[in-house]
């Protein structure tokens, strides 16, 4: 495979889960700036800024490990990987729209839980077929973590 189309696909797959990210701020946007703001949350509920900088992260490891198992070679963990983390992607947009735009944090923790599943799932299957794959998915999973008990507290509190 020639450099320009191995760059092009390299840069899809960064691009892919950013552009997912950025649609979900949409549903995030309208809802941090009115009725998050109102709603009463723990003690150990991050400034609103540090959301931002976190994601953009998180979704470049996604794209870099995503790719890693791409450009692995065929095998079921791969397939199963690859599919996995296309639910994974599903999930995490569908989080934003459930807690900030439909303003249903119940019905968003569930569903936050099942996300959390699929990055686990997703970390398994990445590892098994590039263990660097895996591993770049670690801190992904434990902001899921926090961000599941957060996400519990408000409904709690709420």
């Amino acid at each position: 495979m020639n450099k320009l189309k191995e760059s092009a696909i390299f840069i899809g797959f960064l691009v892919l889960p950013l552009l997912i990210g950025v649609t979900a701020s949409v549903a995030t946007a309208s809802g941090v700036s009115t009725w998050y703001v109102t709603l009463e949350k723990p003690f150990f509920n991050p400034p609103n800024w540090i959301f931002g900088p976190v994601w953009t992260v998180l979704y470049l490891l996604m794209g870099v490990s995503s790719y890693l198992v791409y450009r692995s070679p065929h095998s079921g963990n791969r397939r199963l990987g690859l599919d996995v983390y296309g639910v994974m992607l599903a999930l995490n947009f569908a989080w934003s729209f459930l807690f900030f735009y439909f303003q249903r944090p119940g019905l968003a923790f569930i569903e936050i839980i099942v996300l959390w599943l699929s990055i686990f799932a997703m970390i398994v299957f990445f590892y098994r077929v590039r263990p660097l794959a895996g591993l770049l998915q670690l801190p992904y999973i434990a902001w899921v973590s926090f961000a599941t008990v957060l996400n519990g507290a408000i409904w709690w509190l709420n």
